[in-house]
């Protein structure tokens, strides 16, 4: 099974797989409480999944410090 979106089109968006983590897993929280998305129409039907098509459109970014 292939998972949507790809971890290679998403390590363009974020270098960091520790970042892509704990940033797509904060945000899956926010989503799951608020239940709005930045995203129209997001394919995934899970938190994450959502957080995830928001970082791959750019949506939703880390922040370097």
């Amino acid at each position: 099974m292939m998972l949507e979106p790809s971890i290679d089109s998403l390590q363009e968006k974020i270098n960091s797989k520790y970042t892509l983590v704990t940033l797509s897993a904060k945000r899956a929280r926010q989503i799951s409480e608020t239940k709005k998305t930045l995203v129209d129409n997001p394919k995934s039907h899970k938190y994450v999944g959502m957080a995830l098509e928001e970082i791959l459109e750019e949506k939703l970014t880390a922040v370097e410090r």
